[in-house]
């Protein structure tokens, strides 16, 4: 298997430069395998009715809805990073974020059903990384209207999930 390498700049969305800063090491496939354990260590703590409850302002996510957004994305992603690694010169769309946890009712299911989607869906992300080869890690596509590659999909699929376990920990693990 051979490593990622760190994307370089045009190979993401300029938007997701300071998510892909919060990314260490340049092997992303052990980086995403990691990250999926760090991730329910952080959250099986947190108790059930706090999860789907508290937001620490108007207009905020809860913790189960953040856990479900996370989810959603990366299944995004995932189906992006397929699309242009198998060479797909198809534009691929963006998505209103806000939509998505409206219509998925995440406070309804427990915390422990979402992490168990998120660590499912994370072990696909990785098996599929894992199989790719460095062609298909550099390839580009349009996603979104700006250029990726793989590798800058992959990256910024960790690094939002960095981004949003730091808001995790200084918002909501801070008011236990």
């Amino acid at each position: 298997m051979p490593i990622s390498g760190r994307p370089l700049a045009g190979e993401f969305a300029a938007y997701a430069q300071a998510d892909i800063d919060r990314v260490s090491g340049d092997d992303i496939v052990s980086i995403l395998a990691a990250q999926a354990s760090a991730t329910g260590s952080l959250m099986e703590r947190v108790p059930e009715e706090f999860a789907g409850r508290f937001a620490y302002a108007p207009g905020k996510w809860t913790l189960k809805q953040i856990i479900g957004h996370l989810v959603d994305d990366e299944r995004i992603f995932l189906y992006r990073a397929l699309c242009v690694a198998r060479g797909d010169s198809k534009p691929l769309p963006g998505f209103d974020e806000n939509l998505y946890v409206a219509q998925a009712h995440f406070e309804a299911r427990s915390l422990a059903d979402l992490l168990e989607e998120l660590r499912v869906t994370r072990s696909a992300t990785v098996a599929f990384f894992q199989g790719l080869n460095p062609q298909a890690w550099a390839r580009r596509g349009e996603v979104n209207g700006y250029g990726a590659t793989v590798r800058g999909l992959a990256f910024h699929m960790a690094g939002h999930e960095l981004h949003h376990l730091e808001v995790i920990r200084q918002r909501y693990l801070s008011a236990l």
